[in-house]
């Protein structure tokens, strides 16, 4: 084979050879006629399944040929240049069928210059797909490989073992060399290989450059299809996807909550949890296991899967969460200097974690960045992968603990920000987590001052016909994380709030919705049951966790020593409904384009979802975290003054000048926390306050 580009002959091919385009992968090199095409793909790297070992039987291998003149890359491509069906691929159309214009590739072979498309839906045999989670094409290269083989039966005068001859036929037909094998296998080789006539099916786990594969199942008979799971444990909830690791669709996606929140709310709440109960470490790594169990059995269960055909697990959490579920005692990463355990990548007998799948599959946990930064930061990374980009990509993973990743090709640095939980309505008045009947979009009209809103569950806004009806099947029950990032940057457009945060009691004379609540101002969002209140306490809350997230992202800036990003990924489910244009308004994040501004939803789940698919992406992003710089920010000498200006809305210092393209920002007002304008006399006072706030933020 010559592949284009190289300076030299790899093979007895020429350049008078011809040429083979492999879509969507544009690789390319030239072959002598009578080649199979699944050869061909495998000498350059093109992913091509196929389990029967080129027996025309799993039909794994489908491909299609595109005719027509490409000119871009000077071929003509045509039906007439690729072998017609023989015997084996006639007989397999005949008994299991083959869509129009497929072919199987180990059995069709190179005839002419041909343009090849590896069609991504290929599925024989597979389940339907219940729930689609990713939207994009992921190339695939899995750690797990099925192999067919037909084994010799025993002979008197070759006293060679039956485990020993399936060996060497995996080194005939597939280029295995001496495999290791799983120990708990051996026992059951006799049988399988006997059951179904001496033909058995192989599973083979190849990862982490190690030098020999390693055998981990079997099947008699021809087994065609295996499946993996792409799993992110956060904090507050577990998301899971399970997955044809031959076909790379996605059979079923399923969440649940996490249920180590019994022992703590938030990350820090776990560790004291484990530093004053002698068994609070074990009693957490078995929930989570369990709830994991759990999950596995319910998207199996949708999918029509047994978890026995799951041969491989891909898991990221934060750095509290890995430790957990991998039994590490994570008492360290409750104090500085936040020391992990371990933070490379790892691999683990999927059994030896109690998970509850094949006996002999693998799992592996991408690697974290640093204390509090973790293998879901990294998954985020993979998925939308900065360090491929030209432009400075700002990609936030708003949570608990918010993790902030800046750069591009050239330089990559990260933090995380404290932000507490109060994006997720914890500490908040009428706050709650997301679900049926929560407040989730908030509107405020400027003039009166009246607001409108819309609930989980029900598409119609509150001051629609039939909204009461509607909202009674399952009735309004608070206010989650988006609507209270909407409504604080609504009350400040509506000039309810000043820059400064500080709810106007004067406008009690417009609207009886702002009232006196104690020494402070509060706005009344809902009259009813429940009766729904925005306090100056949870404004300054708001205030508090947007400020710790805003500092970190201006830390990161500086070190990459710019004055703007290009552009602005939310990652995370909560970070999926979030409204960009408010998240500005509120300056949770800085000024950017709006149309840059975009949720890409649990992008730490698709970086999982890409270290399952393509054990590539395991080796890249277990490079790329070796050259991400981590920022500490509580360490830094400005943090407190860029926390103080970030208190303010947007912020104090920093100019919006494409938020103000888009939305009219109020003018200045200072206010004092009783709402009354305030003199220069009343400035120390608060600055004093805001300094309190920051050395809050840092702790």
């Amino acid at each position: 084979m010559w592949a284009e580009g190289d300076f030299q002959m790899n093979s007895p091919a020429n350049i008078t050879d011809p040429l083979i385009l492999f879509m969507p992968s544009g690789k390319r090199g030239r072959f002598p006629v009578g080649t199979p095409v699944l050869d061909a793909a495998r000498q350059l790297g093109v992913y091509v399944e196929s389990v029967c070992g080129g027996r025309a039987t799993c039909g794994r291998c489908q491909i299609e040929v595109q005719e027509g003149n490409f000119a871009k890359h000077k071929i003509v491509s045509s039906n007439d240049h690729i072998s017609p069906k023989g015997p084996k691929e006639e007989r397999y159309e005949r008994i299991r069928g083959l869509p129009e214009g497929r072919r199987l590739s180990c059995s069709a072979t190179v005839q002419g210059d041909l343009v090849v498309d590896v069609p991504q839906d290929t599925v024989i045999n597979a389940q339907v797909v219940r729930k689609a989670a990713v939207d994009r094409h992921i190339e695939r290269d899995p750690a797990i490989q099925l192999c067919y083989v037909e084994v010799e039966e025993p002979d008197m005068h070759k006293p060679l073992g039956d485990l020993d001859r399936l060996k060497r036929v995996l080194e005939k037909d597939w280029g295995w060399k001496d495999p290791l094998i799983a120990p708990h296998l051996i026992p059951q080789v006799q049988g399988m290989l006997r059951k179904e006539n001496w033909g058995v099916t192989v599973a083979i786990h190849r990862d982490m450059d190690i030098s020999r594969p390693f055998i981990i199942s079997m099947w008699p008979g021809l087994k065609n299809e295996a499946y993996g799971i792409a799993c992110d444990i956060g904090s507050t909830t577990i998301a899971m996807h399970l997955v044809s690791l031959l076909s790379g669709r996605i059979v079923a996606s399923s969440g649940t909550s996490n249920p180590q929140i019994r022992f703590g709310e938030d990350l820090m709440s776990r560790v004291s949890y484990v530093m004053m109960n002698p068994d609070g470490r074990e009693a957490m790594t078995v929930a989570v296991r369990e709830a994991v169990n759990s999950l596995i059995g319910k998207v199996c269960e949708e999918g029509g899967v047994s978890r026995y055909d799951i041969l491989d697990a891909v898991f990221v959490a934060n750095p509290i969460m890995h430790h957990l579920f991998l039994g590490i005692d994570p008492t360290e990463l409750g104090q500085a200097p936040f020391a992990l355990a371990v933070s490379s990548a790892l691999q683990y007998w999927a059994h030896d974690l109690d998970i509850d799948i094949n006996r002999g599959a693998r799992l592996y946990t991408l690697p974290c960045i640093a204390g509090h930064v973790g293998a879901d930061a990294a998954g985020a990374t993979l998925s939308e992968g900065p360090y491929r980009q030209d432009s400075m990509m700002l990609l936030v993973d708003v949570g608990t603990n918010a993790e902030i990743i800046l750069g591009n090709r050239k330089r990559v640095v990260a933090a995380s920000s404290p932000t507490g939980p109060a994006f997720e309505g914890a500490e908040i008045s009428g706050g709650q987590r997301a679900a049926p009947g929560a407040i989730e979009r908030v509107r405020i009209d400027p003039e009166t001052l009246e607001p409108k809103f819309r609930i989980i569950g029900v598409d119609k806004w509150s001051d629609e016909p039939d909204f009461e009806q509607a909202a009674g099947v399952v009735g309004v029950t608070g206010i989650c994380g988006s609507a209270i990032i909407e409504v604080i940057a609504e009350m400040y457009l509506s000039g309810i709030i000043s820059e400064d945060g500080v709810i106007d009691g004067a406008l009690n004379a417009r609207s009886p919705r702002i009232f006196q609540d104690g020494r402070t101002f509060s706005y009344l969002l809902r009259d009813g049951e429940p009766r729904l209140v925005i306090t100056q306490r949870d404004v300054r809350a708001i205030q508090l966790a947007k400020a710790a997230l805003y500092a970190g992202v201006k830390l990161l800036m500086e070190k990459q020593e710019v004055d703007h990003v290009d552009t602005i990924r939310f990652a995370g489910a909560f970070g999926s409904f979030i409204d960009p244009k408010y998240a500005m308004v509120l300056g949770l994040i800085p000024d950017c384009d709006l149309a840059e501004v975009k949720a890409v939803g649990n992008a730490s789940g698709t970086g999982a979802l890409m270290a399952l698919l393509n054990r590539n992406h395991r080796r890249e992003i277990e490079d790329e975290v070796h050259r991400i710089e981590k920022i500490e920010t509580a360490l830094e000498p400005h943090f407190q003054q860029i926390f103080i200006d970030a208190m303010a809305l947007p912020n104090k210092v920093d100019a919006f000048p494409h938020l103000s393209l888009a939305v009219k920002l109020p003018p200045k007002k200072n206010l004092s926390d009783d709402g009354g304008a305030t003199d220069s006399g009343a400035a120390p006072r608060r600055r004093s306050r805001e300094e309190r706030a920051a050395r809050r933020g840092r702790e």
